[in-house]
C-alpha cells in the first residue's frame, strides 16, 4: 500500500515525461497550459504538510495518467482546484480552455465544497446523491477519487477528528463508486488508507502481527514464484509473475468476519500474466498439475466475464508446505481492465470500439438510471433505498441463453434482467424460464442462472412489477411506460367529453371545430394543439362545457363570464370543489396556483379571474392583486392531502456544508428540496430554494428549523 507519507511529490517534469508516450503534441500544448495556469493561480501557497499546493493536482493528474485517461481529464485534474482556492471563474477556463474543461472543473468545484456534516446515514446519502447528479460526466468521478485518494496519503497532516470524518465519508460514498466503476487500484489503496484513520487499533493490530511473519510469508512467495516459473519455463509459455500479501483491509474482513489471524490461510496471493487466453487455461493446467486446487474455488470469468469486462483465472491451491496460495492468471489486457476499469477505456472512445463503447455508456446509465427514478420519488428515504441496492449491494452475474453476461444487484428478478437486455423486452415480458425451469416474474435471481425471457407482441408492462423490480432502470421504464398511457387515456377521454358535450348542446360538430373557433381555444387556454387541449380535458383541468363557453360566448369577455356563473352562486352551501381549491359558485373553471406568491395550504388565499387563465390562486397579502376588482372568494379543499411548490430564501455567512446541512434539516421535515439556486456576496451566500411542502405549518417549522443553524442569517418567502 502506498501511503505517501515519504514519497517526494512528483514534479511536473516527471509528469510530462510520462504524458508525452501517450498523448499527442496538441494535446501536450493544452496540458502544458494548464500547468501554467494553475501554477500562476496557485502561486506559492502550501498544503498543511508542507508541500507547495501545485504538488496535489500533479498528483491528482498522475494518479490518473496511471489509469490511461484522456488529456481532457489530466487538463481538468491540473485546474480543478482553481475555482475553490483561487479567484478563477468558470467563464475564465471556458474562454481559456474551452467549455467541456469549464463544465467538468465547475462540477467538481460543487462536489468538493460538500462534506459529511455527521455520521448519519442521511448525510451520506445526500452527499452520495449530490455526487451522482453532478456528475453526467463519469470524468467528473474518475478526478474526485484520485483527488480523495491523495488527499488520503496525506490525511495525517490533519487532526484526528478530520481524518475520521474524511475517512467515513471516502467509506460511505467514494468507495462504492470506485467499486461500480470498476477502478480496482483505486479502491484497493483507499479501503487500507480509510481502515488506518477509522480503526487504528486494528489496523495497527494486523499490520503487527503481518509484520511479525512477513520475512516468513515472504520466503514462501519467493519459493511458490520460483517453482511456478520452473513450470511455465519448462513448457515454454512467456509469463511475468506478482506474489503479495493480501492487503490489511482483506484480512480485517476475514477477522469480522470470525477468522484469527492464524487462522487465515490464503494470505499468500500471486498473480500470472501470460500473453493469450490459452496461455492462461495452460498456465493453470500446469499449476493444477503440480499443486492440488482447493475443492469450489476456481473461477472462470474469461469463459464468463462479469458485465464490467473483468476477466480472469482465479483459483486456490495448496502449495509450499502445504499453505493455501490463492492464484491469479490474466493476460495483459485483461490486467488493464482489472486494475484500471472503465477510466483505462475513456481514451480509447473515439477508436470505434463498440463493446467498450457500450461497457462505458451502460456504466453511465447505472448512474443516470438512478436519477431518472428519483424523479418520481417523493421521499428521500425510498431513494436511499435506490441508491443501497444499485451501489452498494452485492451483485450477481446471470447469463442470456447465448451466453452474454448481465450484472445486476442481488435480489433482482426477470422484469430487472428483461429491461437490462433492453425497455421493449422488458415492456413485453410474460414469462420467464431460469436454468430450463419456469419461474414467476417475481423470482430471485441467482449468482450464474441462465435466463431466457419470453415475450408477447401485444403484452404490456403490469403496474404490480413496481412491487418487486430491484433495479432503477427497471422502475423508471415501468412508470415512464404509465406516465405515457395516461396520457394516451387522458386524450381519448378530453376528446369523448368535448364531442359529449357538442352533441348535449345539439351543436354541429363541423361548425364547433372550425379552425378558426380551435386556434382560438388553443391561444386562450394555453395549449399546444388538440391533443394538448384534449389531455386538459381529460385531465379535469378544463371542463368540456368551459370550452364550448369559451367559442360561443366570445361577445362576452371572459372575465364577464366567470363573473356571471358567480354572481348567480353566491351561497357557500353551493360550493364547487377543484381538486386542491374550492371555487364559490361553479366547477366550470380553470384554477391554478399562482406562480408569483406560491400559496400552500394553510394560506389566507383568495381568486384572481384572469382572462383566458382561469382563476389563479394568490395569497391575500400578494402584492400582484393589491386593490384589484376582479377577486372572488376561494377556500382549501381539506378533503384533499396533496404537495405544494413554494419559495423561500435562505441568508448564509459564506463557508462549508451550508447546503448539505439545509438539505439534512428540509429531510428531518419531510420537505423535499425541488431545486437551489445559488447567489455568491463577498461574506454571504444566499441559496434560492423551491421546496415542496404538505401545508404551511410544516413549512414554518421548517423555516425555524432553518433559523436554529448558527451560519444562517435570515429566512423568508419569496415572490417571483
Amino acid at each position: 500500500m502506498n501511503e505517501g507519507i515519504l514519497e517526494k511529490p512528483i514534479t511536473y517534469d516527471e509528469l510530462y515525461e510520462k504524458l508525452k508516450k501517450t498523448h499527442k503534441k496538441e494535446e501536450m500544448d493544452l496540458i502544458n497550459k494548464a500547468y501554467g495556469f494553475a501554477l500562476e493561480r496557485h502561486g506559492n501557497r502550501n498544503r498543511l504538510n508542507g508541500d507547495p499546493y501545485i504538488s496535489h493536482p500533479l498528483e491528482v493528474a498522475n494518479i490518473l495518467c496511471d489509469l490511461n485517461v484522456d488529456y481532457i481529464t489530466i487538463v481538468c485534474a491540473l485546474l480543478h482546484e482553481t475555482i475553490n482556492h483561487t479567484d478563477t471563474t468558470v467563464e475564465e477556463l471556458n474562454e481559456e480552455f474551452g467549455s467541456e474543461v469549464a463544465t467538468i472543473v465547475k462540477s467538481l468545484s460543487k462536489i468538493n465544497r460538500l462534506e459529511l456534516s455527521d455520521d448519519k446515514d442521511s448525510s451520506a446519502q445526500y452527499l452520495r446523491k449530490v455526487l451522482v447528479g453532478l456528475s453526467e460526466d463519469v470524468r467528473v468521478l474518475f478526478i474526485k477519487l484520485a483527488d480523495r485518494l491523495h488527499n488520503m496519503r496525506t490525511l495525517y497532516a490533519l487532526p484526528p477528528e478530520v481524518q475520521k470524518q474524511k475517512a467515513n465519508e471516502t467509506t460511505t460514498v467514494l468507495i462504492p463508486i470506485a467499486h461500480r466503476l470498476g477502478i480496482n487500484s483505486i479502491k484497493g489503496e483507499l479501503e487500507d488508507l480509510c481502515l488506518r484513520y477509522q480503526k487504528p487499533d486494528v489496523y495497527n493490530d494486523i499490520l503487527e502481527q503481518l509484520d511479525g511473519s512477513r520475512e516468513e510469508l515472504n520466503e514462501l512467495l519467493v519459493e511458490m514464484k520460483q517453482s511456478i516459473s520452473d513450470i511455465l519455463t519448462a513448457n515454454g509459455i512467456k509469463f511475468k509473475i506478482k506474489g503479495r500479501v493480501k492487503s490489511v483491509h482483506s484480512l480485517y474482513n476475514k477477522m469480522d468476519n470470525g477468522k484469527r489471524f492464524n487462522d487465515i490461510y490464503d494470505i499468500l496471493a500471486l498473480r500470472v500474466f501470460v500473453d493469450t487466453e490459452q496461455d492462461c487455461y495452460l498456465t493453470i493446467g500446469l499449476i493444477h498439475s503440480k499443486y492440488r486446487p482447493m475443492p469450489r474455488r476456481f473461477k472462470d470469468y474469461i469463459a464468463n466475464p462479469k458485465e464490467n469486462m473483468y476477466q480472469s483465472l482465479h483459483t486456490t491451491v495448496f502449495g509450499i508446505e502445504g499453505h493455501l496460495f490463492e492464484v491469479q492468471v490474466r493476460t495483459y489486457e485483461m490486467d488493464e481492465i482489472a486494475e484500471k476499469g472503465i477510466a483505462s477505456h475513456w481514451s480509447y472512445k473515439e477508436k470505434g470500439s463498440v463493446k467498450i463503447q457500450s461497457m462505458m455508456e451502460h456504466k453511465l446509465e447505472m448512474f443516470r438510471n438512478i436519477i431518472e427514478a428519483n424523479n418520481y420519488v417523493e421521499n428521500d428515504s425510498e431513494f436511499a433505498n435506490n441508491l443501497n441496492s444499485e451501489l452498494l449491494s452485492d451483485l450477481i452475474y446471470c447469463y442470456t441463453p447465448k451466453g452474454d453476461v448481465l450484472e445486476l444487484p442481488k435480489g433482482a428478478t426477470p422484469i430487472d434482467f428483461a429491461y437490462r437486455i433492453h425497455s421493449g423486452v422488458g415492456e413485453r415480458t410474460i414469462g420467464a424460464i431460469v436454468n430450463d425451469q419456469i419461474v414467476p416474474l417475481d423470482y430471485e435471481l441467482q449468482d450464474g442462472d441462465i435466463i431466457k425471457i419470453n415475450t408477447g407482441k401485444e403484452a404490456n408492462p403490469n403496474k404490480d412489477w413496481l412491487n418487486f423490480v430491484k433495479t432503477s432502470q427497471a422502475k423508471s421504464k415501468i412508470k415512464s411506460f404509465f406516465s405515457k398511457q395516461d396520457r394516451i387515456n387522458y386524450i381519448n377521454t378530453g376528446k369523448e367529453m368535448i364531442e359529449k358535450e357538442i352533441r348535449r348542446r345539439k351543436l354541429s360538430f363541423n361548425d364547433v371545430l372550425t379552425e378558426a373557433n380551435i386556434q382560438k381555444v388553443l391561444r386562450d387556454t394555453h395549449t399546444q394543439d388538440l391533443d394538448d387541449l384534449y389531455l386538459s380535458i381529460g385531465s379535469l383541468r378544463f371542463t368540456a362545457g368551459y370550452i364550448i363557453d369559451l367559442i360561443y360566448e366570445d361577445k362576452k369577455d371572459v372575465i364577464d363570464i366567470y363573473l356571471g356563473k358567480v354572481s348567480n352562486h353566491t351561497s357557500h352551501s353551493n360550493k364547487a370543489m377543484k381538486g386542491d381549491i374550492i371555487v364559490a359558485g361553479t366547477d366550470d373553471i380553470l384554477v391554478t396556483i399562482a406562480s408569483c406568491c406560491q400559496p400552500v395550504k394553510g394560506d389566507n388565499i383568495v381568486g384572481y379571474i384572469t382572462k383566458g387563465d382561469g382563476i389563479a390562486v394568490h395569497k391575500k397579502d400578494c402584492p400582484n392583486i393589491k386593490n384589484s376588482t376582479r377577486l372572488i372568494d376561494v377556500t382549501w379543499n381539506t378533503g384533499i392531502e396533496s404537495s405544494y411548490l413554494t419559495n423561500i430564501s435562505i441568508k448564509v455567512i459564506k463557508g462549508k456544508n451550508q447546503l448539505l446541512d439545509i438539505i439534512t434539516k428540509a429531510s428531518q421535515k419531510d420537505v423535499y428540496i425541488e431545486s437551489v439556486k445559488t447567489y455568491e456576496e463577498d461574506t454571504y451566500t444566499t441559496f434560492a430554494v423551491t421546496i415542496k411542502t404538505n401545508n404551511v405549518s410544516q413549512l414554518e417549522n421548517f423555516i425555524s428549523d432553518l433559523k436554529s443553524l448558527p451560519f444562517v442569517v435570515e429566512v423568508g418567502r419569496t415572490y417571483n
